[in-house]
């Protein structure tokens, strides 16, 4: 059905921006319904983290008492992993846009897209919108599940905190989106995404506070979205946060930008013979 539309607007000649960007996110949105071992894994990775890692510390944490509770902002540390596990859930789903990126090319739908009319902007651009929708049902069951799981009840914080981890979603299929187009095979990718992806996880205050971490390795950290992304999704939620909510959003916008204008500029000079 995704083919039929962009079809039908090619025949009308060169489709505009809007109809391009459009019939891609149409497209991958129609993909991701179809793709059920791509939401399961992106489901139950975070919920593992969940029960293994937020149950079982917790428990070690409890025996410090107040200790441990001073060390995450007054909250236990289920409530302190819970956002971490919302962020997790669209990050490491977002990755998944480049792998479709990959298996485009291997079908050879990426080069009859980049010989198309379509403004190449418009479809890249498109291509990241629909996954991160997609990548946001995930994530919206994740934060109903961890609501659950950490008795958090407010609607607000909740929808607060999902405003948050959809820019991250955005800039986690940027990523994927702009390392894919520098690979050659599924293989490579996988390969490439985990030596990131795991780092930026560890790196973003998901499962611990930041600040007694040395000063490289913070300055290391506050290059990645994850960490603007997990403090304010924290902030949000609990009002618990390192940096200003004013300063997260700002950082988490810009490295966003950045990533999502660097997949446009490479996209843009991509030519599969």
């Amino acid at each position: 059905m995704a083919m039929s539309v962009e079809e039908k607007a090619m025949e009308r000649g060169s489709p505009s921006w809007l109809q391009a960007f459009t019939a891609m996110a149409y497209r991958q949105l129609l993909r991701f319904r179809g793709a059920r071992s791509r939401v399961a894994n992106a489901v139950i990775f975070p919920l593992m983290w969940l029960v293994f890692f937020g149950y079982g510390w917790s428990v070690a944490f409890n025996q410090l008492g107040p200790m441990a509770t001073r060390m995450f902002g007054g909250l236990s540390y289920l409530e302190y992993l819970a956002p971490g596990i919302i962020v997790m859930t669209v990050f490491t789903g977002g990755f998944g846009s480049g792998l479709g990126v990959i298996w485009d090319r291997e079908f050879g739908y990426l080069k009859e897209i980049l010989v198309s009319p379509a403004p190449r902007s418009a479809v890249l651009l498109g291509r990241i919108t629909g996954d991160t929708l997609a990548t946001m049902i995930q994530g919206t069951l994740m934060a109903l599940l961890v609501s659950l799981a950490a008795d958090y009840t407010s609607p607000r914080g909740i929808l607060a905190g999902l405003a948050a981890a959809l820019v991250a979603a955005y800039a986690s299929a940027s990523i994927g989106t702009l390392i894919a187009l520098s690979m050659k095979s599924p293989e490579g990718f996988h390969m490439v995404v985990n030596l990131v992806m795991m780092p930026m996880l560890f790196l973003s205050g998901a499962f611990y506070p930041l600040d007694p971490l040395p000063g490289w390795v913070k300055a290391i950290a506050y290059v990645n979205p994850l960490t603007y992304a997990v403090d304010l999704t924290r902030g949000l939620m609990y009002g618990v946060h390192t940096l200003p909510l004013a300063l997260d959003a700002l950082g988490l916008a810009v490295v966003t930008g950045v990533f999502t204008l660097a997949a446009v500029a490479k996209f843009s000079k991509t030519y599969i013979a």
